[in-house]
């Protein structure tokens, strides 16, 4: 049986909207949550494969391993990870920000930007439930991922400053930024590589009926379920990309090289572990 980490966020529904469960019942079992605590029930080896946090794929490298033109990236606006603030980012220093406990990658990214990029030094983080009111009474800003941001900006975006993290790294590096990727333990690769190879054909095949139909029907069915309209969900969905193309892979290797620069990320990551289903294993340097 294999273990499978499902993001409960709708950015990565294109990979579970026409995933044939019924076909891998018998050999995959689902554990949906959000990307933290995914996270960290990958790295304890609770979850064989899914979708996790990039940074934590950093933190873990040398225990999993990618598969292949599987990511959740954006160039440019990623329209779900968003800062709110009370002040413009310029005046962010020496102010309070509050995070969101959902995150390991955004969070990351936001503390990168504003050290590296805006140059400020002092700034408190907390992390705390992704309650926006609650943020916005206690602190100067706060930070939003996922269904939880896409609702606040719905909601709230005309009555503070909102910055998109993917825009602004973007802006700053010209590269793409990759928030997610599907990474599987190695020791749970080498033990069911068929396993594997099918879960990735599934999200493959599901990714493409999507693509296919310009995310027409998914796009209707998350409108039911999370509000908003479908031109924008089909918006949002294709303008992000699912392929991890060799373009993310270099900016997400920058990312890391930034991290660790800034004292982010204790270990220097100069290269990515993706699964080359034909031959096994090679390095993305």
């Amino acid at each position: 049986m294999i273990t499978v980490g499902e993001i409960l966020y709708t950015n990565v529904h294109p990979f579970f909207y026409h995933l044939n469960r019924e076909k891998l019942e018998h050999q995959v079992s689902f554990i949906p949550s959000i990307p933290a605590k995914l996270n960290d029930a990958m790295a304890k080896g609770e979850i064989d494969v899914g979708a996790i946090s990039s940074f934590s794929y950093a933190k873990n490298h040398e225990q999993y391993v990618l598969m292949p033109n599987l990511a959740v990236s954006a160039k440019g606006e990623v329209r779900s990870i968003f800062l709110f603030s009370k002040k413009p980012i310029e005046q962010l220093n020496e102010c309070d920000v509050a995070l969101t406990h959902s995150s390991a990658t955004s969070i990351n990214l936001l503390k990168l930007l504003l050290k590296r990029f805006y140059k400020h030094e002092n700034v408190r983080y907390e992390t705390v439930p992704p309650v926006f009111g609650d943020m916005m009474a206690s602190f100067d800003a706060c930070l939003l991922i996922g269904d939880d941001a896409i609702e606040a900006k719905r909601h709230h975006g005309d009555s503070f400053y909102v910055y998109d993290l993917a825009e602004r790294w973007t802006a700053f590096t010209d590269w793409p930024m990759t928030f997610a990727v599907f990474a599987m333990r190695k020791e749970k690769l080498l033990d069911d590589p068929s396993g594997m190879h099918e879960l990735y054909t599934e999200w493959k095949e599901s990714q493409h009926k999507n693509e296919n139909d310009h995310y027409a029907e998914l796009a209707k069915t998350v409108t039911n379920d999370y509000g908003g309209t479908e031109r924008f969900w089909q918006q949002y969905f294709t303008n992000l990309r699912y392929h991890f193309l060799e373009e993310d892979q270099r900016g997400l290797l920058y990312f890391y090289q930034l991290l660790h620069e800034e004292g982010f990320l204790d270990q220097k990551i100069d290269h990515l572990n993706v699964w080359d289903i034909k031959t096994g294993i090679h390095s993305i340097t």
